[in-house]
């Protein structure tokens, strides 16, 4: 039996959880920081760092004492290492270094996209590997090809937004708030997907790296026109139905896109199943057309849970019990990586 904390500070969460044998969840607690950020629009890392100064320490006794483990019962430490805001990644790797000097632990370095895609494990359900990965959030938009839980090989990524991102400028534009998914889907129940063409971009043939950029910058001018300024978008005014219109439009351009390349890589790398994680895995309609588009094709289809799509620290120990096991230990030297 293996006790494992993990820790998470990559963005504008701080979390700290408790897990046993990769699996068994024995606390999971998450500090948020939205209100901080939504007068910003997005998240200000210098905010963001001041915060996970404050809460991480709280947050990892909190979970200690939610899973009512004590200090000298844990047998690793695992943090995310990268990739995420470097001030932000910094607080937790301090963290956990010095948790590991002081206990004489071994420590494990997290990649956080590798995290989101173990996520689909904390299900309860075994994937069938080889399996395509998605993972979708607000900083990262990438595909995977899975061999098993902790060898990921990189097909395609972000080129300019990630589609998390997209969302939030999108609802900043709409005057929505933030973060922007949660607002987008529910505007975009009684809007209609079909009221505006927005551009889908597919990139090269065969491509699977993702770029949502246009898509925003079309809404945009759509909303707006092509000359808008900040203060054009701070003061504007639109008709509940506009906005539900231009919420179901653009969250089908999205969608489109991500379900669309994920299952075109599933059918070229000959993969068995998909797996999908990441912030944005939370929205219904992609949960929805994902089932929809894996019965047709005959696929398996493991979604992450929705309380673990978005940044936490259980997926970032469940993995590290598999790091662990694999002897996978990293030295206390080791850098955080933006």
């Amino acid at each position: 039996m293996m006790v494992i904390l993990g820790i998470e500070t990559s963005c504008d969460e701080t979390a700290a959880a408790v897990v046993r044998n990769g699996l068994e969840g024995l606390s999971s607690v998450v500090s948020t920081q939205y209100e901080l950020h939504e007068r910003f629009g997005g998240v200000v890392p210098e905010i963001a760092c001041r915060a996970h100064v404050e809460n991480t320490l709280p947050v990892v006794q909190t979970a200690l004492e939610e899973g009512g483990v004590g200090l000298e019962e844990l047998d690793a430490v695992a943090v995310t290492t990268t990739p995420g805001l470097i001030g932000a990644l910094l607080i937790g790797v301090t963290t956990a270094k010095a948790l590991c000097w002081a206990l004489e632990l071994p420590l494990l370095a997290v990649n956080h996209l590798h995290a989101h895609i173990y996520a689909a494990w904390l299900s309860g359900e075994e994937p069938t590997l080889p399996a395509v990965s998605l993972v979708v959030s607000g900083g990262h938009t990438s595909l995977y090809l899975t061999h098993d839980r902790l060898r990921h090989e990189l097909l395609g990524g972000t080129v300019d937004d990630a589609a998390g991102e997209a969302f939030d400028k999108v609802a900043n534009i709409l005057g929505l708030g933030y973060p922007g998914g949660p607002p987008i889907e529910r505007e975009a129940r009684d809007g209609d997907p079909a009221a505006v063409d927005f551009p889908r971009s597919w990139l090269a043939p065969d491509s699977a790296d993702f770029s949502f950029s246009g898509l925003k910058t079309a809404v945009l001018y759509h909303c707006l026109g092509q000359n808008a300024s900040k203060r054009d978008i701070e003061t504007a005014e639109h008709a509940p139905g506009f906005v539900a219109d231009v919420a179901a439009s653009f969250q089908e351009a999205v969608v489109d896109v991500l379900v669309g390349k994920a299952f075109d890589a599933v059918e070229r790398h000959g993969a068995r199943s998909l797996i999908v994680g990441g912030g944005v895995a939370a929205n219904g309609h992609l949960r929805n057309r994902l089932e929809r588009e894996a019965a047709r094709a005959g696929v398996s289809l493991h979604l992450a849970p929705r309380r673990l799509c978005t940044d936490n620290a259980a997926m970032v120990a469940g993995i590290g019990y598999h790091m662990l096991r694999a002897g996978e230990v990293a030295d206390l030297a080791v850098e955080a990586h933006p």
